[in-house]
């Protein structure tokens, strides 16, 4: 039976949600890091003007914070009849999910055109708090008339045409492959694994 790979450190995921964490760690889990979700209690507020830089923002100050490599992603859904709105402020569209989900619904109304694209940005700082890696990643599908499936965020009402499901009822290897933070995550991953000397 062939040795495990040595691990070569801590990755703290710059977030609070452990969903969220567990959903990234699970992305990287072939490259041989402790993943860790950051210090309970941390708010970082979320400045940016791009999904990119609030990225940046939350990987430099969590790894500026615990002395250890962070990873941080920021997503948004973009519906295109909107004009690509909720963007960057889709977790700030309503209190809850359910709410934001209602919200996006009624001011999208009967209309036809219901294409949409889930974002995801992800960068990586090293030790001193400096970002050292990026990747983006976009899923293209359609909002739906109602939710199916069971899941956070928008993911009940985003269609996705590669799958014929919606983002909720992705399974994770689904998620890795379809998926906007998957996409991300896989770059990230091959990348990850050549800075750090495992290529």
């Amino acid at each position: 039976m062939p040795a495990a790979p040595p691990t070569i450190g801590v990755l703290v995921i710059a977030s609070g949600n452990a969903h969220k964490v567990a959903e990234i760690g699970g992305m990287l889990d072939e490259l041989p890091v402790l993943v860790r979700q950051q210090p309970d209690g941390l708010e970082i507020e979320e400045t940016g003007s791009t999904y990119l830089a609030n990225a940046r923002l939350k990987a430099e100050t969590v790894a500026q914070l615990t002395g250890e490599w962070a990873l941080a992603d920021d997503s948004g859904l973009e519906v295109d009849a909107l004009g690509g709105a909720p963007g960057i402020y889709s977790a700030r569209y309503a209190p809850s999910d359910h709410e934001r989900i209602h919200r996006l619904l009624k001011e999208l109304g009967d209309t036809p055109y219901r294409t949409a694209s889930f974002n995801s940005a992800m960068a990586l700082a090293d030790p001193s708090g400096r970002t050292v890696l990026e990747a983006q990643g976009i899923c293209r599908g359609e909002i739906l008339h109602a939710a199916r499936g069971h899941g956070g965020a928008y993911d009940p009402i985003f269609w996705v045409r590669e799958t014929a499901c919606s983002y909720a009822e992705l399974n994770p290897h689904q998620r890795l492959r379809f998926g906007s933070r998957g996409r991300a995550a896989r770059q990230m991953a091959a990348e990850l694994r050549q800075l750090l000397g495992l290529a």
